[in-house]
């Protein structure tokens, strides 16, 4: 096994920030940077290794040969390849933004020569910065782990050894494949549950305090801060879209059964099944699996794995271990 990678995550809101304090607890050498003098300044105070200076982490990555994660929200992603570029062309390269083609994209374009493997940790909460982070967040989630045609798999094997020492699972997927399903469980639920907190407000003061369960389970998102809202469900227009309209049919297939007939019951159904699938995929028995990463169709065997709904658990000697339903 190589040798443990130092790790440096320039951004340290609520998962870079959680990252930074994951990584470590697991005993690596880990430092950080944010544009954010609040994020920053708190992050230090607690005893972290962290400055403002992103350009003098970047280079000091680059002289230890560090793992670089990019924990900033898409938007800000342009700029801060082209100093990677500059100051760390050729370090492993991850990153946590919830969209992954054009992340691909903008990397290939502003920094190809690091050897990147996009990532996204399906983890989170409603809080934003640095004070929402903790070490634990990553405990049991899944996290996508880019593989394309071109992905270096001693840098895939980095990434996912990181992912693994933080607690979570390592899920390999190509990113056409990542940004259409979170466009349907990730992306969808947000535009849905802002489109739903809008509706109940404009019930006024009766509404909000007779809201209850239901309203908070199918708002809770709305609450997440709009500008990494927009960032992600903007960055993911062309995965979303469809998506949009699938579920425009189905409102209005309930539509047109309510006014035609005043019953919900296939829509209301079909509900019911798609949240006993949920729950049948997490508690159903898994098959282990491993891949051997120097093996010549290690990537097409990752993907596979990846898009049956498998998951990496371990990795040890070149053998990527895991299980699938």
């Amino acid at each position: 096994m190589s040798p443990v990678r130092d790790v440096c995550v320039i951004g340290l809101g609520l998962i870079g920030g959680s990252l930074l304090r994951a990584s470590v607890a697991g005993g690596r050498t880990t430092w950080g940077a944010a544009v954010s003098e609040v994020d920053a300044d708190a992050a230090s105070r607690a005893g972290y290794d962290v400055t403002t200076d992103v350009e003098a982490a970047l280079h000091r990555a680059e002289s230890a040969e560090a793992l670089i994660v990019l924990a900033v929200p898409l938007p800000a992603v342009e700029n801060l390849l082209r100093l990677v570029a500059q100051h760390a062309p050729h370090c492993v390269l991850t990153d946590v933004v919830s969209v992954k083609g054009p992340m691909l994209d903008a990397v290939r374009r502003r920094a190809p020569y690091t050897r990147y493997v996009g990532g996204h940790p399906m983890a989170g909460t409603a809080e934003s910065g640095w004070l929402a982070g903790n070490a634990s967040l990553f405990e049991g989630a899944a996290w996508v782990v880019g593989v394309e045609e071109d992905t270096d798999l001693e840098a895939w094997a980095e990434v996912t050894r990181l992912v693994l020492d933080v607690g979570a699972f390592a899920v390999p997927l190509p990113a056409d494949s990542h940004d259409e399903t979170v466009a349907r469980i990730s992306h969808l639920p947000h535009l849905f549950a802002a489109i739903l907190a809008t509706i109940g407000a404009q019930g006024g003061p009766l509404a909000m305090s007779l809201a209850a369960g239901s309203y908070r389970d199918g708002t809770r998102v709305a609450g997440s801060s709009p500008e990494l809202v927009r960032a992600m469900t903007e960055g993911n227009r062309d995965a979303l879209l469809p998506i949009v309209d699938e579920a425009l049919g189905r409102l209005g297939a309930a539509r047109g059964s309510l006014a035609s007939t005043g019953g919900l019951a296939a829509t209301i159904k079909a509900g019911h099944d798609g949240a006993l699938a949920y729950s049948t995929a997490h508690d159903a028995a898994r098959s282990g699996v491993r891949v051997t990463l120097s093996a010549p169709d290690a990537r097409e065997a990752l993907i596979g794995l990846g898009e049956r709904g498998g998951r990496i658990t371990a990795l040890e000697d070149g053998v990527a271990s895991g299980e699938v339903n």
